[in-house]
């Protein structure tokens, strides 16, 4: 993680100020829950740390996503908002603007791709989006940036967007003032726009630095797409070919370049979990929290779980559940075939 007074802009894109943060989050509150930060005293007595989760799996339209969508939907205009609003989605960000968008009397367009979760296709059809099933994910993106073009639409980036970053820093400020001093927060990564958020907040807001009680960010990716970790190392936002991992929420593509920058400039670092770890994690969380989740909601407990993440004894630890819209049938094989831990 660098200094955050060497901050590095992109082209094209601006990187949210502290009043961004607190704009969106005064923009966003009133509208959608105040999610528990609950205990998992199993986890942590094995590893000897305070565990706790950030519950976004209640929060409105099943997932973290709901707070950039609202945010970014907002922050349009009246002559943008009568054009309608299109956006491209493997599922919760899909939901979730296709309730920003009816909550704001808009039309709305999500393309998914064609292997996107039924459970998350009825719920995005059942908020009032017009639904678009169109290839693999990069050609979703493709077909949603053509639509836009095409008719009008603004296209809304599940990720890489400053409305979207600044509307999720609100998950992070919540942290920060429910957690009893300075912690290690761990947050899943598809895209980046959450973990954007959450490290870009607590910077914005003097929480992250250099001494020794302090705040931290992990970031946590499946094996299968590593989009952030493969940017890391090669110093620049990548795009992968192939993705194939459980987590569907997790699936993006590419990093983010707007996102990359805030992992590079404000995290400590973006650690890896397989398919069965997240299982594992996943069926704890089923079995000893009481907590239905999806696989991308599991993976920073996955991180914790098998010793990812470095946290010293009595250490506070923040895993982000991000959401609990998760296909019946995943849900099974969770409980079958996740690995019984510890």
């Amino acid at each position: 993680m660098s200094d955050p007074e060497s901050r590095v802009q992109v082209p094209g894109l601006t990187m949210c100020a502290r009043e961004d943060f607190e704009v969106a989050r005064r923009r966003v509150t009133p509208h959608l829950h105040r999610t528990p930060l609950l205990s998992l005293r199993t986890l942590g007595a094995r590893i000897g740390t305070e565990v706790w989760l950030k519950c976004e799996n209640f929060q409105k339209t099943g997932s973290f996503k709901v707070r950039g969508a609202l945010n970014a939907v907002a922050s349009l205009g009246a002559s943008e908002l009568s054009r309608g609003v299109i956006t491209i989605s493997a599922g919760n960000h899909a939901q979730a603007v296709a309730w920003a968008a009816r909550s704001s009397h808009t039309r709305s367009v999500v393309v998914m791709p064609e292997g996107a979760a039924r459970i998350k296709v009825e719920a995005t059809r059942g908020y009032g989006a017009e639904v678009v099933l169109h290839g693999n994910a990069m050609e979703a993106f493709a077909e949603a940036r053509r639509r836009a073009d095409d008719e009008g639409l603004v296209f809304l980036h599940p990720f890489d967007a400053p409305e979207v970053i600044a509307g999720h820093g609100s998950t992070g400020l919540e942290i920060a003032e429910d957690v009893d001093g300075p912690a290690t927060i761990v947050v899943p990564i598809g895209g980046g726009g959450q973990i954007a958020g959450i490290a870009g907040a607590l910077a914005a807001t003097g929480r992250l630095g250099t001494g020794h009680a302090r705040w931290r960010v992990f970031g946590v990716e499946p094996s299968g797409a590593a989009a952030m970790r493969r940017s890391l190392d090669e110093g620049a936002a990548a795009r992968l070919d192939i993705v194939d991992t459980i987590a569907d929420g997790l699936a993006a593509p590419m990093a983010g370049q707007l996102n990359y920058r805030y992992v590079a400039d404000f995290v400590e670092d973006v650690v890896i979990v397989s398919d069965e770890e997240i299982l594992s994690a996943m069926r704890l969380l089923i079995t000893r929290a009481k907590l239905v989740v999806e696989p991308s909601g599991a993976a920073a407990v996955a991180a914790i779980m098998h010793g990812r993440i470095p946290v010293s004894a009595g250490e506070r630890v923040v895993a982000v559940v991000t959401g609990g819209n998760v296909d019946d049938q995943v849900l099974v094989r969770a409980l079958r075939e996740g690995a019984s831990w510890p």
